[in-house]
């Protein structure tokens, strides 16, 4: 599918708000919570650019479904890490063999819908994790409303990663058209939620 003008400038401004939260929103966080929030709005902004420098042909490597993995992992962990101390170390382990997983199902021959399994059981948790507990948080006032933010961009993203997973699967939700039609706005708009909620939250 050819990519519009529309879609590059889309896609070019989510690169752009990807780096100003490196820069600025995230810089005064501990040392682990800055790495995995590094890592995920890094991947963020370089998939962003690939897509508009390589087309969304991009999207069908294989090696995308491994990538597009480190955003939602590394959001729940700098999340959990930060408002979970109890169980922040558990998470860190499960990041940890829940990628690692990923990559084995991934790159070897498995049986069946091992990968899939394991590629929804990761994704789910993580993207629970990163819908769930800002609202939780800023219901039992925690945390000022805004912080919600990241919970409804972690449900855009969710979506996303649903939309592009069926996809994948030769199952889709969406026509293939639609789904590309839809993922630059889908992906600001993720973007725009979370700058905002840690930026406010």
């Amino acid at each position: 599918m050819k990519m519009s003008i529309l879609d590059r400038v889309l896609l070019f401004i989510t690169g752009l708000l990807a780096a100003y939260q490196i820069a600025f929103v995230i810089d005064g966080f501990s040392t682990l919570p800055l790495i995995a929030y590094t890592i995920a709005f890094g991947v963020l902004l370089v998939s962003g650019l690939l897509i508009i420098l390589l087309g969304f042909e991009v999207l069908d490597s294989p090696i995308v479904v491994i990538v597009a993995t480190m955003i939602p992992l590394n959001l729940s962990l700098g999340l959990a890490w930060q408002n979970l101390a109890s169980y922040k170390v558990m998470y860190l382990v499960f990041v940890i063999v829940g990628f690692l997983a990923i990559i084995i199902t991934r790159s070897l021959p498995m049986p069946g819908q091992i990968p899939t399994l394991v590629l929804a059981l990761v994704h789910g948790i993580a993207g629970m994790t990163i819908f769930l507990l800002p609202i939780i948080l800023s219901m039992q006032g925690q945390t000022t409303p805004f912080f919600s933010l990241i919970g409804i961009g972690g449900a855009l993203i969710g979506i996303g990663g649903l939309l592009l997973s069926f996809l994948k699967m030769g199952k889709p939700i969406l026509s293939r058209e639609t789904i590309f039609r839809v993922l630059p706005g889908l992906l600001l708009l993720m973007t725009v939620c979370f700058v905002a909620g840690f930026k406010y939250g």
